[in-house]
């Protein structure tokens, strides 16, 4: 699967729009984190607990929306973009979107 954040694939012709596709992961911190977190925070720099953590529910909404393009018969996804969005005190959701297309060589 094809997962890009243009409007285009280099190489490739898009043959068919098969519709919006998202994949979305909700996290919440914990309390180990938050107290290493805490203390990190104290002498500056990255805080690797969170960016893990981010990180992790990057790669689980994208499979998640992979995973959706799949079940539509695309083999791309274009457009892909994230967004981030509170959802309750220490509790996240991050939701990735895309426009879901089948896709053949050019030429």
């Amino acid at each position: 699967m094809i997962v890009v954040t243009t409007l285009e694939i280099s190489g490739r012709e898009i043959t068919e729009t098969l519709g919006i596709v998202q994949g979305n992961s909700v996290r919440a911190r914990g309390i180990g984190r938050d107290l290493m977190a805490g203390l990190r925070s104290i002498k500056g720099g990255e805080v690797r607990e969170y960016a893990e953590l981010l990180a992790q529910a990057r790669h689980e909404a994208v499979e998640r929306m992979v995973a959706h393009a799949e079940s539509l018969g695309a083999d791309a996804v274009v457009g892909t973009r994230y967004n981030a969005a509170d959802v309750m005190q220490g509790v996240a959701e991050l939701l990735a979107y895309g426009t879901a297309v089948r896709t053949s060589a050019k030429g």
